[in-house]
């Protein structure tokens, strides 16, 4: 017959040290936590063979007394909280008070500290959870835990330790998490004797370079945001940065990294307009609340959290970075794009099809459309000149005559007279010798010169060459404006001069007839014809180029598929793609300077630009460094 019994204390805290004390990162962490609570700004860490044999963290903070020393590896003593409210509110990494206790347990356990108004320091050793008696020992103000043979006295405990290498990346990966959170401390990491990490006391972005790398903070946008109690600051990485996995997706609570599905979620949803695929973005991001509003009780390791108000958590989350994402244009740098988008880059940019509305300011006091604030020295209905101008070069005609003969009737439209003054209409060779440096107005993007096998256009900007995937590029363009104008209720409509018809399944006929009223509000008018054909009599103004049949299908697979509720509420922006997709300009069509100027004039008009629907790169820039490295120039 079973017997209820009490458990000794020892084999308690050897269950739950299976529950905290997982691995020696683990164990890592619950000492560092405890470090930071004391107030430490200094924080040494030690492992031999991945912290199986070795983990010693020593700090300088506030110290332990010496009649307390054995009370900090009891069970649940803690000085963090005292009460129920305490637990509520806690501002603390560590609260519970069982991580020494339960490390002490299964491992050779030495505590020594000393606090900085006493004479010496002491000193208390455990040994499979047995206490030996407090001793005096040297040691500086501060306190170190040293923890020797993990699991030595759980022997089926260690055998699911993986290999040194292993344990040791556990170990790292935890130390980075901290030390990225807590920048104001400086923190030092060695492992078999060797320095691995010198962090000094540093800026928050100093510290976040020296963990993530020089390529993330390039590929950035700094994030500062404050509404109703709620902040969240930190970077998130360009969409064209994003990785395969999850490893560089640092998320913190109040200084605490988590793992949280609602913050994971939302910064999905933030980056679903510009990520391809299936790949992952990048960010440091860093929440603050009232800590009243978030539960931290609710997983042994605190690697899991609870808000209280969900919902509006999820809310603040995904618009401050979604709007960071939407302030960057392509042209302008990614560090310097803040998550107010209230100043769009390039809002002083003319588009090439638009005359300006007054006389334009000479180009020599016209400022870049990179530079916003360079604009105090304009007037206000003043606009930069931004003016197509040729490059002479002293070359023998008789060498370039298989040129003149393939490109002179496109030379012949490019210098013809145009009706309406336009700011990309290039100049006859007489008026400028070059094209005109940064100080004269140089947009972002720079000026065509060329397009390469119908795909790219090739631009001359103020610092190198920009290449820009033109169907890539028209697709985001075409996709914002297509955003913005089904949000106002108004996608403008482009009757077709000769409707066209095409053969139809009876699904398809069935969608176009019952939704027919309903698809105008997406600019599509379809009148089926037969039970077996539709005519396609209107499309968005956007996509008059592209194929209207496709375009139809496309639309009615998805009506047909989703249902036109969930298509103009949950699937719109995946409906809209689909449909910039097919009106984006196609490979091989040979465009004009004027419509390549144009091309870009409004990719640096348009939000999140820099990427196409599907999140691949709309343009790149070569340098002139780039240029010169590839041709050994100055070497």
């Amino acid at each position: 017959m079973s017997t209820i019994r009490k458990l000794p204390d020892h084999l308690i805290n050897q269950i739950a040290a299976g529950e905290v004390v997982e691995r020696p990162a683990s164990a890592l962490k619950e000492m560092l936590e405890n470090s930071l609570d004391a107030g430490a700004d200094r924080i040494s860490v030690d492992l031999a063979q991945g912290g199986i044999k070795l983990i010693r963290v020593s700090d300088n903070g506030r110290g332990i007394a010496q009649d307390e020393l054995a009370l900090a590896l009891d069970r649940h003593a803690t000085s963090k909280i005292a009460s129920l409210d305490d637990l509520e509110q806690v501002a603390t990494l560590g609260f519970r008070g069982e991580g020494l206790a339960s490390i002490a347990s299964v491992s050779r356990l030495t505590l020594i500290s000393r606090r900085h108004d006493d004479e010496h320091a002491h000193q208390i050793i455990a040994i499979d959870g047995h206490l030996h008696p407090v001793e005096p020992a040297a040691h500086a103000p501060g306190t170190s835990v040293e923890v020797v043979d993990l699991y030595f006295n759980t022997p089926a405990r260690r055998k699911f330790l993986k290999s040194e290498n292993t344990e040791y990346a556990h170990c790292a990966a935890t130390f980075e998490r901290i030390a990225m959170g807590q920048p104001q401390v400086e923190f030092i990491l060695r492992h078999n004797g060797k320095v691995i990490w010198r962090l000094p006391q540093q800026s928050l972005a100093e510290r976040v370079g020296a963990l993530l790398g020089k390529d993330f903070v390039e590929a950035s946008l700094a994030l500062e945001t404050h509404a109703a109690g709620l902040g969240l600051s930190g970077f998130v990485a360009s969409p064209t940065y994003s990785k395969s996995s999850r490893d560089d997706q640092y998320f913190y609570v109040n200084g605490r990294f988590v793992r949280d599905k609602i913050a994971q979620h939302a910064l999905r949803q933030a980056y679903r307009d510009v990520l391809h695929h299936e790949r992952h973005p990048a960010y440091a991001l860093f929440f603050t609340l009232d800590p009243a509003n978030v539960d931290v009780n609710v997983h042994p390791t605190k690697i899991e959290v609870r808000f209280r108000e969900s919902q509006g958590i999820h809310q603040f989350l995904f618009h401050s970075v979604h709007k960071a994402l939407a302030a960057t244009s392509a042209g302008n740098s990614p560090t310097v794009a803040q998550s107010d988008a209230g100043d769009t880059p390039a809002a002083d940019d003319s588009s090439a099809s638009t005359p300006p509305a007054t006389t334009a300011a000479p180009a020599a006091n016209a400022s870049s459309a990179a530079a916003p604030a360079a604009n105090v020295g304009r007037m206000p209905f003043q606009t930069p000149r931004y003016e197509q101008q040729s490059i002479p070069l002293q070359v023998a005609r008789e060498s370039i005559g298989v040129y003149d003969k393939q490109f002179a009737g496109l030379r012949q439209q490019e210098r013809a007279p145009q009706p309406v003054p336009a700011p990309a209409v290039p100049l006859p060779v007489s008026t400028a010798a070059s094209l005109p440096d940064a100080s004269d107005g140089i947009p972002p993007l720079g000026f065509a010169l060329a397009q390469l096998h119908g795909v790219y256009i090739l631009s001359q900007c103020e610092d190198g060459l920009i290449v820009v995937d033109m169907h890539a590029a028209h697709e985001r363009i075409v996709y914002e404006r297509m955003k913005t104008a089904l949000e106002q209720d108004n996608i403008p409509m482009q009757p077709l001069l000769l409707p066209v018809s095409f053969a139809a399944d009876r699904f398809e006929v069935a969608t176009a007839h019952e939704h027919g009223d309903e698809l105008q509000r997406l600019g599509m008018e379809l009148a089926p014809l037969s039970p077996t054909q539709i005519a396609v009599r209107g499309v968005p103004v956007w996509l008059k180029d592209g194929n209207p049949v496709e375009l139809a299908r496309s639309v009615l697979k998805e009506v047909r598929d989703y249902g036109l509720s969930q298509v103009l509420t949950e699937r719109r922006n995946a409906l809209l793609a689909t449909m910039a997709c097919h009106g984006a300009v196609r490979a091989n069509r040979q465009l004009t300077l004027t419509e390549m100027n144009a091309l870009l004039r409004d990719m640096e008009a348009t939000e999140r630009s820099g990427q196409c629907n599907h999140g691949r790169p709309t343009w790149t820039r070569l340098s002139m460094r780039d240029l010169d490295n590839l041709f050994m120039r100055g070497r």
